[in-house]
């Protein structure tokens, strides 16, 4: 059973973070006019936008968000797996050590929603993007990259 979880956009957040690290700009190409528009400047030039760092956050909140969701599943399937088959009374030590592990798994997914939840805010005020009322930042910010950032993303050279 694999312990970590596949992040489909995980080789565009590898090419942002190169880009913004390189200082090279970047290839406008490779990006859908959404994409363009939120991250290039309008000079044509190919330099990133302040958005740009912003969506490197949130991408890489986005990560931890779907990695701590993974953990607290994992945690709690084998929690239940092993609470099955345990006698009444006293829990056993290692049934103490999975409830502490489930324990802190939820605490990093509670700690990583809110780390997506505060990039989030700051991407959408710097790409200028409309939220629509009675919507959730999280739910809306969430499709928004399902929908517009590449995955399986391979620069184009």
């Amino acid at each position: 059973m694999p312990m970590q979880m596949s992040f489909p956009q995980a080789g565009f957040l590898n090419y942002l973070e190169l880009i913004s690290e390189s200082n090279q700009p970047i290839a406008s190409a490779s990006l859908s006019p959404l994409l363009a528009r939120i991250l290039l400047t309008s000079g044509g030039t190919g330099e990133p936008t302040k958005a740009t760092g912003n969506l490197i956050h949130l991408l890489k909140a986005q990560k931890a968000t779907l990695q701590a969701a993974f953990d607290t599943a994992l945690a709690a399937d084998e929690l239940r797996r092993y609470q099955k088959y345990a006698k009444p009374g006293q829990p056993s030590p290692h049934i103490v050590q999975l409830r502490q592990k489930q324990a802190a798994a939820r605490q990093a997914s509670s700690q990583s929603k809110q780390a997506l939840i505060k990039a989030a805010a700051a991407f959408v005020r710097d790409a200028g993007i409309e939220v629509p009322e009675r919507v959730a930042l999280e739910l809306y910010i969430t499709r928004w990259i399902d929908i517009n950032v590449p995955k399986g993303f391979a620069p184009a050279t």
